[in-house]
């Protein structure tokens, strides 16, 4: 894949995805239940862009290739645009809005979860959320215009994966820093949680841009 795999993997999981993790390490049971949700995100992710790779099969001639027409050029760069004023008028409604922003209510939900809402809650969190739903039509696009398979697609789904396991992860190595200090994190991200919807909007941006 030619994507940028990293920034797409951040961008996949900025947000209430990454925060649902953080939320998960801070539990009684936080090895159990982010084991499940990592679980959860590794299966959403994977059945995501094998659903993209295939309707961007059947898409076929539509989907632009190396020596793409000027029409669909065009066409591909008005889409572009559209989404770069879409994504800018998000991150601006969402500055305006940062006196009253509030973090999802589900979220304070998770404190008290089991293995299988936590595996539930990593389904949801990818195939519930817009912005990874565009995230993975454009690596299945991306896939179908180099001829590639669903093998081409592991960096992208692993990077996803490890950027989710990175709360487990901090937890495990620094463990009793990390109980201290993963409440803060969670605490700030959810009274903040507009600054991380305009860094989510302004990293998509980017990657579009320079796509």
């Amino acid at each position: 894949m030619n994507l940028q795999i990293l920034p797409l993997a951040i961008t996949m999981l900025a947000g209430p995805q990454i925060m649902s993790a953080i939320v998960f390490v801070t539990t009684a049971r936080p090895v159990r239940v982010s084991v499940a949700f990592l679980l959860g995100v590794l299966v959403a992710t994977t059945a995501g862009v094998l659903v993209a790779r295939g309707l961007a099969a059947l898409l076929g001639s539509a989907v632009p290739v190396d020596g793409e027409s000027q029409t669909a050029s065009t066409l591909g760069k008005a889409i572009q645009i559209a989404l770069i004023a879409l994504l800018a008028l998000g991150a601006l409604k969402n500055y305006l809005g940062r006196k009253t922003a509030e973090p999802p209510e589900w979220l304070g939900t998770l404190l008290s979860a089991t293995g299988a809402t936590a595996f539930r809650t990593g389904l949801l969190v990818i195939l519930a959320m817009p912005s990874d739903i565009v995230i993975m039509l454009t690596v299945g696009m991306n896939l179908q215009s180099h001829r590639s398979g669903v093998g081409a697609a592991i960096p992208f789904i692993a990077a996803t994966a490890l950027v989710a396991a990175l709360p487990l992860l901090l937890y495990l190595v620094f463990h009793k820093r990390a109980i201290t200090a993963m409440p803060k994190v969670r605490d700030w991200m959810n009274t903040h949680s507009w600054l991380v919807n305009i860094t989510v909007c302004g990293i998509f941006i980017l990657i579009i841009a320079s796509g």
